[in-house]
């Protein structure tokens, strides 16, 4: 499969899940608000989000997917297979013991990751309880990650982007169905949280077994090859998990500021989330088995023009993006979240974190397309000192910026330090010889932002113009801001074509390659 191909397989059921995710944080901050019980909730949804990210889709998929992917290039498929149930055992065995002991230490836990909850007894105790409950959501989504892993080292991407349409559609539900008849709002969602986290194992498990690539359950054993594994995850959990320490961060520097601060974030990211899932998720799990395949046959050239390309796709589609999500931030904010309980007042402050994510939301991109460079090559060292220096400075900005704009100051530190990560990480690739950007990607890069200037001003222009119908009301609101997206949309494609940043017929041609 094509990157290009394997890009728009993996983005487009992205879309979709981030579409019924934001039917979800729509939901969520009507009923919920911005208040206490919403901040125990996000912390509890957070926790094993977080430790999902560097255990599973983090440490877990760049050190597993290289290995079994060169196993199948090399080995067979059956030799792959019997690998990946020895990761399986162990990884199953580790967690489950793990989060037993969350469990039982959760207070202690909380107070260190949440510590502002603290002051606030009834807060504090009901982020236990919820975080207590959607905890076992991370060994099964844990494996959902190894089984994703398998399946798209078999080129076969579709189930694993598919399956978080799960958990929205299922905390949807939720909210609909279950809210009025638990303690709170927050109670249900997490309840939904560890359910989705079965529906998605099951949903996996079957993919895997239609491709005959189910592994078979069996005890752990630290076998040389997992012994190897393991030492290629633990540098690797910071290293493809920077950006989730970042956040880690934000929470509990945010828990300390005043109520609803942990609320405004996370809808802000969660807006900033559409385009980094589609276009950075998709880059980075399509990158790293087509890298893998291609060194591990020995054709660096190959493996070098497919990290150009994918660098190029990233600012393609990201930097209109983050302009557009910059400029109308305001706009968008409140036609998404504006009802209910979530106020004039809430919107405001989330749409003021929202500019400032979007802001780093180009390298945010970089990081998922620059750090399969390293992963395919099985170096998961050097992302972990670069991250390591990420997550100092993004904590030295905090400390800065924090006290002089609240929340929004988190928002710009967890920026500043993703463009720090970002060019550490190509500047080390480049000294290696890894990275050097082709004549084609420095003339696009400069066409690209051309067209991107162009394209925000037409969105400033045209959300100028229907600023009336913008704060008219929830239906009229929402078709103004499509109104100006779809503008912003066909100027984009137009100013593209008239720069030549891209080609129709280049991306048709990318798209019909396969195998």
């Amino acid at each position: 499969m094509s990157l290009v191909r394997a890009i728009a397989t993996v983005g487009g059921f992205t879309l979709v899940s981030r579409v019924t995710g934001f039917v979800r944080d729509i939901l969520i901050a009507a009923i919920l608000g911005a208040g206490p019980v919403a901040d125990a909730f996000f912390v509890a949804f957070k926790l094993p989000n977080f430790f999902r990210r560097l255990t599973g889709e983090g440490a877990l998929t760049v050190a597993f997917v290289p290995m079994f992917a060169g196993s199948l290039e090399a080995d067979g498929r059956k030799v792959a297979l019997a690998f990946a149930s020895e990761v399986q055992a162990v990884l199953l065995a580790g967690l489950v013991a793990f989060l037993l002991v969350v469990e039982i230490f959760m207070p202690w836990a909380m107070l260190v990751l949440a510590p502002g909850f603290a002051d606030d007894p009834q807060r504090f105790e009901l982020a236990v309880e919820l975080t207590r409950i959607t905890f076992p959501y991370l060994p099964l989504i844990s494996l959902v990650a190894l089984w994703g892993g398998i399946l798209n080292s078999l080129d076969k991407f579709w189930a694993m982007a598919a399956a978080p349409i799960l958990l929205n559609l299922i905390l949807i539900a939720a909210l609909v169905l279950v809210a009025d008849r638990t303690p709170t709002p927050g109670h249900a969602l997490a309840w939904g949280v560890s359910l989705a986290g079965v529906a998605q194992a099951l949903f996996l498990a079957e993919a895997c077994r239609r491709a005959g690539a189910l592994p078979r359950f069996r005890w752990p054993r630290l076998t040389p090859e997992v012994r190897r594994l393991l030492k290629l995850m633990l540098p690797a959990a910071l290293g493809a998990g920077v950006v989730q320490v970042n956040l880690l961060i934000d929470v509990m520097l945010a828990s300390l500021l005043p109520a609803g601060s942990v609320s405004f974030l996370y809808y802000a990211d969660r807006v900033v989330q559409l385009p980094l899932g589609v276009v950075g998720v998709a880059i980075g799990t399509a990158l790293l088995p087509i890298l893998a395949r291609q060194l591990r046959s020995g054709n660096e050239t190959e493996a070098g023009n497919t990290q150009n390309r994918a660098i190029e796709m990233g600012l393609l589609l990201t930097l209109p993006a983050a302009a557009a999500l910059a400029v109308i931030a305001d706009p968008l904010t409140a036609v998404l979240f504006e009802r209910g309980r979530f106020s004039a007042s809430d919107s405001d402050a989330t749409a003021a974190a929202m500019a400032a994510f979007a802001a780093g939301l180009p390298a945010f991109v970089l990081i998922k397309a620059f750090q399969p460079g390293f992963f395919s090559r099985r170096d998961t060292a050097t992302p972990v000192k670069i991250a390591i220096v990420g997550v100092v400075a993004n904590l030295a900005f905090n400390l800065v910026l924090m006290p002089l704009f609240a929340h929004v100051g988190i928002a710009l530190a967890t920026t500043l330090a993703a463009w720090l990560n970002a060019g550490l990480l190509a500047w080390m690739l480049a000294r290696r010889g890894h990275f050097r950007p082709d004549r084609r990607l420095r003339d696009r890069a400069l066409r690209i932002a051309a067209a991107v200037l162009v394209m925000a001003a037409a969105v400033w222009a045209s959300a100028r113009g229907l600023e009336p119908w913008l704060t008219a009301g929830t239906v009229s609101g929402a078709v103004a801001l499509a109104a100006v997206i779809g503008a912003g949309i066909a100027v984009y494609a137009a100013s593209c074509m008239l720069f030549g940043a891209a080609r129709p017929a280049e991306l048709k041609a990318a798209l019909r390659r396969g195998g």
